[in-house]
């Protein structure tokens, strides 16, 4: 990963245009290609970022400071470099992932098992469905033949929507799978992540864990 922390300003072209005027900002390269812009706010948010496969060509010359990241769309970031701050790479090397809780990878085994308590004629593809960003909890088929991705957690808060949104823009990216709708599960669902995912058409589950174990009704409450 390379980071760099430069006064500059971005440009953005491609389905539309942005700008970002000259500020201090933090610039993240990493080994998979993908390029982001970043304030000291916003929490894990980029202002503007380019998604792998993607080409960084560091201008020079004329063109000296500037940075220009293409996708295989042709959409360009053009980061202007007026004063570089910090410029340093590291060797992270390859992560071990994230390690669920044990109930959420609990649920996710026996949601998968039992993937028809979603609704009649839901199959599983895979559980873990890898995406260059993570793994989706479960991707499985509705009733119709609909790609549904399932994120699931003990306790379901905005930041579990928010993970969701991510997988389901790069999954609806992919033409063998798209169109792709979501499923937040949870054995809890706020109230504030439930708005939230209903305005971005995402279903939500409450499960309840002993049911999926069969010592209870088996039937999942979607809402």
């Amino acid at each position: 990963m390379r980071l760099v922390i430069a006064r500059c300003s971005v440009d953005y072209a491609g389905r539309l245009t942005a700008h970002l005027p000259s500020a201090p900002r933090l610039i993240l390269v990493k080994a998979d290609g993908s390029v982001s812009v970043h304030a000291d706010d916003r929490a894990y948010k980029p202002l503007n970022w380019m998604s792998p496969p993607c080409t960084l060509k560091e201008g020079s010359g004329d063109e000296e400071g500037t940075w220009t990241v293409i996708n295989k769309a042709g959409e360009k970031l053009i980061i202007t470099m007026e004063e570089i701050l910090h410029d340093s790479s590291h060797e992270l090397g390859v992560d071990p992932g994230l390690i669920k809780d044990g109930v959420e990878a609990h649920l996710q085994e026996l949601l998968a098992d039992r993937i028809e308590t979603l609704g009649e004629g839901y199959s599983l593809i895979r559980r873990e469905y890898m995406t260059a960003i993570g793994p989706v909890d479960i991707l499985c088929r509705d009733g119709g033949g609909q790609t549904v991705a399932v994120e699931i957690k003990r306790r379901g808060e905005i930041d579990g929507v928010e993970q969701l949104t991510r997988y389901l823009e790069l999954l609806n990216r992919d033409p063998h799978l798209a169109p792709v709708r979501g499923i937040f599960a949870a054995q809890e669902i706020k109230p504030q992540a439930r708005v939230l995912a209903t305005d971005r058409g995402i279903g939500c589950a409450v499960l309840d864990y002993d049911a999926l174990r069969g010592i209870e009704d088996d039937k999942l409450r979607l809402f």
